[in-house]
């Protein structure tokens, strides 16, 4: 079966004047325009090809990447808006439609937004939704407490940063947890903090508890290592220069210099901390 919207690994049949006929082993075929052959090929080799909709509603396979696929998450910038809905650059020479029932706010020409793209049920094609707490769902989760996870970040809230994980969930980074610049789009590791009884996830950007020491001690280091063995922070600084200095909080500083410290690899004065 060749799936729309899917990486398809499928066997060169025939050469034709517009291409190749690629098929699956099966009954269903697709073309490979010339645009996109290989300059050395053999009948019966396998390729692996994108396959989407051309302009005429018709199955096309492309060697190109796009920028998102068939139930992922992406940043797309809008090209033009329509009456119809927009459309979205997704790397690909048709545009992504996004209508504008599955617009989040109203798209401009020119921005850029987070979306997920899907196979609509009605007309069969793909679209973009930026409506992206439709796809995710938090009923079932498949992580737990301390889970090392794949962020996306989603929207701002007044509590913090939503954020997708694993492709699957929604979570928050509240803001006292967020100690470096993130944007709508970004993709990063986190962890879950906790999850709540009504299995909402809280997630940390960085380790939690004990976890944390061992890796901020060592950043910590290699950033005395990279400044001539002296930071101007200690365990009495203000948190927000700790924060614009090392990018974590006061509680998780102290932790991994109180650790540093038992170790005799720094000591503490009042101007800061020195490599020993």
């Amino acid at each position: 079966m060749i799936n729309l919207g899917e990486y398809n690994t499928l066997e060169i049949l025939r050469d034709t004047e517009p291409g190749l006929f690629l098929g699956d082993g099966e009954d269903g075929e697709v073309l490979l325009p010339n645009r996109y052959v290989p300059k050395v090929f053999e009948i019966g080799d396998n390729i692996e090809v994108f396959v989407y909709l051309d302009n005429e509603e018709r199955p096309v396979a492309t060697t190109d990447h796009p920028y998102i696929k068939k139930g992922d998450f992406a940043l797309l910038r809008c090209n033009q808006v329509t009456d119809y809905g927009a459309f979205l650059d997704w790397g690909l020479v048709k545009e992504l439609f996004c209508p504008f029932r599955e617009q989040a706010f109203k798209m401009k020409a020119g921005g850029w937004y987070l979306v997920h793209c899907y196979l609509d049920d009605e007309s069969e094609r793909l679209v973009a939704s930026s409506k992206t707490n439709s796809f995710l769902d938090n009923k079932e989760l498949t992580v737990s407490q301390f889970d090392e996870v794949d962020l996306i970040v989603s929207h701002p809230s007044e509590l913090g940063m939503n954020v997708i994980v694993n492709n699957m969930h929604l979570g928050l980074i509240f803001n006292d947890d967020i100690y470096k610049d993130i944007s709508v789009g970004d993709r990063l590791k986190g962890l879950v903090k906790k999850v709540r009884p009504d299995n909402k996830l809280d997630i940390s950007l960085n380790q939690i508890g004990y976890r944390n020491i061992e890796p901020n001690a060592d950043y910590i280091l290699n950033e005395l290592h990279d400044n001539g063995g002296f930071l101007p922070v200690h365990d009495k600084s203000n948190p927000e220069t700790i924060k614009d200095l090392l990018q974590m909080s006061k509680k998780s500083f102290k932790k991994a210099i109180g650790s540093l410290y038992k170790e005799r690899q720094i000591e503490i004065k009042e101007d800061g901390i020195y490599l020993l």
